[in-house]
């Protein structure tokens, strides 16, 4: 009996210095230099440039096939469609993945290689010799296949800074995330430009995308490959038992595959989770309208056209990528102001006002270069979404499930885009047909975004285990 008692007695003293031993080393997270926080989301620059090129150019692309106008929005709901498959599936997946070549670095290979393959097809739709119809159909499946590779690749960043960057150096880490993100728009966005500029033709055969948008792709795809490589040569993951201490949980459970369960995981999911969605859901549908309606708005209000085959309407095509270049600059500066404000919730606020005041000015401005100014203040709102939503969240998640929460929380940038495509054409036609209104319409809903961040309770769930 008294040996019974003394090997529980030996026993809790072990638990409880293992407990000891593991919260003393999550409580003592190591910081990361900042060449390895750079390594960590360089890749994303690669990833980027091929979602830039994507968002810039696809409404561009179809309006070329021959798609109306009122039906734009409607091409914008698959991209969105196939992230909400696609992230939870990789966040899932991927947190039950320990392999020599890592656990969300397989993942991004692969998506790379289909993305790559996609954009060398996708803007040669009009070049097969196809009817209008088929072309359509081409370009279709060519954008859901497109989508799902960018969206594989994409997801494995933001996890790898949850898996391996501490609560202090998170915000900092995002902001490099965000920084790269918006230097691989700029590229993807000047790229028609510059190729333009160079000699190359902007203008094709009716439903012919021009050359500087095909060449611009194949750049792209060539860009993404190269950061990939560079990715899998520069980052390591953690180990399984390396990445339990780190996170202060049971090792058992970072290799125990348990059974998936959404209902239980969304159940589970911490207050931050739904109220920053909230504010998501404004935010994406904003910048939806941007993506599908700004070429046609200032072909109309700059160019005085919106016949897609005239040499001004892929003038304005070009100009779009010149507007979301500057939008990018406004996010890469104002991804460097971010970490330097106190309260996040003061400058999700700040900048969400100030991309609201940029939609919402476009109607003002019938001089391009004035619209410098909009898409300038556009950028520091994007700059936020990109950064502060995943701060906020990662805060307030534990390890064991980072992937697959990150994977759902994708649903609030997806939801609210499929929203905003299927209403888009019934909101133009109530605004007159007029696509500048809808870039006003994004600008309300920022503001309905700012005022959403005042329901956000910040918390940080492995400081309070």
């Amino acid at each position: 009996m008294g040996e019974q008692i003394h090997e529980k007695i030996v026993n809790q003293i072990d638990v409880h210095l293992i407990n000891l031993n593991t919260n003393t080393m999550t409580n003592q997270k190591r910081d990361l230099g900042f060449m390895q926080l750079w390594n960590l989301s360089f890749g994303f620059f690669g990833v980027q440039i091929a979602y830039a090129l994507q968002s810039a150019n696809i409404s561009r692309i179809f309006a070329t096939l021959g798609a109306d106008p009122h039906s734009l929005s409607y091409f914008w709901i698959l991209p969105p469609l196939m992230g909400i498959v696609v992230q939870p599936i990789i966040g899932v997946a991927s947190d039950r993945t320990w392999c020599r070549l890592g656990r969300r670095l397989p993942y991004l290979l692969l998506g790379a290689l289909i993305a790559v393959i996609v954009m060398c097809l996708l803007p040669n739709a009009g070049s097969f010799g196809l009817a209008v119809s088929g072309a359509m159909i081409f370009g279709f499946v060519a954008l859901m296949f497109l989508d799902t590779s960018i969206n594989m690749a994409m997801q494995p960043f933001k996890m790898l800074v949850g898996d391996m960057v501490n609560e202090k150096q998170k915000g900092l880490a995002y902001s490099i995330q965000s920084f790269l993100c918006n230097a691989g728009s700029l590229v993807g966005y000047l790229a028609p430009i510059i190729l333009t500029a160079i000699g190359i033709s902007n203008i094709a055969p009716q439903g012919v995308v021009p050359d500087s948008v095909t060449y611009s792709f194949y750049i792209g795809a060539a860009v993404l490959i190269l950061c990939v490589i560079y990715s899998f040569v520069t980052i390591k993951e953690m180990p399984p038992a390396e990445y339990a201490r780190f996170h202060g949980i049971d090792a058992c459970k970072t290799e125990k595959h348990e059974k998936f369960n959404l209902m239980k995981l969304l159940k589970e999911a911490p207050s931050t989770f739904w109220s920053v969605g909230l504010v998501q859901f404004f935010c994406w549908s904003a910048f939806l309208f941007m993506w599908t309606y700004t070429n046609g708005a200032i072909a109309g209000s700059v160019w005085g056209t919106q016949d897609v085959a005239s040499a001004g309407y892929q003038e304005a095509g070009n100009w779009v990528g010149t507007l979301f270049a500057v939008q990018a600059i406004g996010s890469v500066l104002w991804a460097i102001a971010i970490p330097r404000f106190k309260s996040l919730k003061t400058v999700y606020i700040v900048s969400l006002l100030l991309g609201a005041v940029g939609f919402i000015s476009t109607i003002f401005f019938a001089d391009k270069y004035l619209l410098f100014i909009s898409y300038f203040l556009i950028g520091c709102a994007w700059a936020a979404m990109l950064a502060l939503p995943f701060t906020i969240l990662t805060n307030s998640l534990k390890g064991e499930n980072m992937g697959a929460y990150l994977g759902l929380f994708n649903g609030t940038i997806c939801l609210p885009q499929i929203v905003a495509a299927a209403l888009g054409g019934v909101l133009l036609s109530l605004l007159g047909g007029n696509q500048s209104y809808m870039l006003v319409a994004a600008g309300v809903l920022l503001i309905c975004g700012a005022v959403a961040v005042g329901f956000i309770k910040l918390t940080y769930a492995e400081k309070e285990s």
